[in-house]
């Protein structure tokens, strides 16, 4: 019996008329101008439901990939899509190149390229109520043996172990800063360490000045009002996670927000078995935004395709 896969099942045409839904919306507009004096100039030559167009005002052609993170690939646009489900699904390189019946090279090439436009959607700059702490996770040099030799060690064959405490990125356990809008946006960042040298400018981006900041007593927080901002702390060694400073009976001085964050990324990477330090990044800029989205299955799945057909966020392979 012959085994039936997922790519038979999904339509090229559904695909396309799909992107042209997220990505023109009513009019098609001209990636180059922005003219609605567009005309419609027969199929791809290859891909025989990819929609070309003309521009009458700067004379200039296009169709529905140009300018956009799923031009200029020799798979299949419905592949593509099916990868990005998955993703969002938040399966593993290796279950995807399984369903998607691909060489995991070719796999591994595709969703590093999704997630890099992704990560180029940015939340906006936080404001009011803020949160800020960080986590330390293993990650090491995964794939690439030149740098396991360079860090003088017999590479691990078990997953890595970090020391206890703090990390850095020079010891394979690399600080991920985070900052969270009470009821709104997150932002995190892989870091080399973590000092007030270096969470300065990163802070001084994405918070608006005289937004409060809340955070534990870890010093290299002890500088915020000097910055430009209001702060307020919780002592945790000693035992401190909320306090209530106004008397109403709510706790409004904690970072538990930031907390529960923590508590949905960790097995979100899970599943990925040991993410190197290069790559990192990348997964912590998808999950942050599929967490901004608040959106799971077929809407996170627009959300994502909506991002990647921006004309803002093309590709140049």
């Amino acid at each position: 019996m012959e085994i039936i896969t997922i790519k038979k099942l999904v339509s090229e045409a559904q695909c396309y008329e799909a992107i042209r839904t997220l990505r023109w919306q009513e009019n098609v507009s001209c990636v180059h101008c922005d003219s609605l004096e567009v005309i419609k100039r027969g199929y791809h030559s290859n891909q025989a439901f990819r929609q070309r167009y003309e521009c009458k005002a700067c004379q200039k052609r296009f169709d529905d990939l140009t300018e956009t993170y799923l031009e200029g690939h020799h798979q299949p646009l419905s592949v593509w899509i099916l990868c990005l489900y998955f993703m969002g699904l938040n399966l593993s390189n290796a279950q995807i190149a399984r369903e998607l019946d691909l060489n995991k090279d070719d796999l591994q090439f595709m969703t590093e390229h999704l997630r890099t436009g992704i990560d180029k959607k940015k939340p906006e700059i936080l404001s009011g109520e803020v949160e800020c702490d960080e986590l330390y996770l293993v990650a090491g040099h995964k794939g690439q043996p030149e740098k396991v030799r360079e860090a003088n060690r017999e590479p691990r064959c078990r997953r890595l172990k970090g020391a206890r405490g703090r990390g850095t990125l020079a010891a394979e356990k690399p600080p991920v800063f985070g900052m969270i809008q009470r009821t709104g946006e997150v932002r995190i960042w892989m870091l080399e360490n973590v000092q007030q040298d270096t969470i300065k400018p990163i802070i001084l981006s994405a918070i608006a000045p005289g937004t409060l900041i809340f955070t534990d007593e870890y010093n290299i927080y002890n500088r915020l009002e000097e910055w430009g901002f209001k702060h307020k702390t919780v002592n945790h060694s000693q035992g401190e996670y909320a306090r209530d400073e106004d008397g109403d009976g709510f706790c409004e001085v904690h970072s538990n927000t930031m907390e529960g964050f923590w508590s949905l990324l960790r097995p979100w990477l899970r599943p990925h078995r040991g993410i190197s330090q290069d790559k990192l990044p990348l997964y912590l800029s998808f999950f942050e935004f599929v967490h901004n989205v608040r959106k799971r299955g077929k809407a996170l799945l627009s959300s994502l395709l909506s991002t990647l057909v921006k004309k803002s966020l093309q590709s140049h392979i």
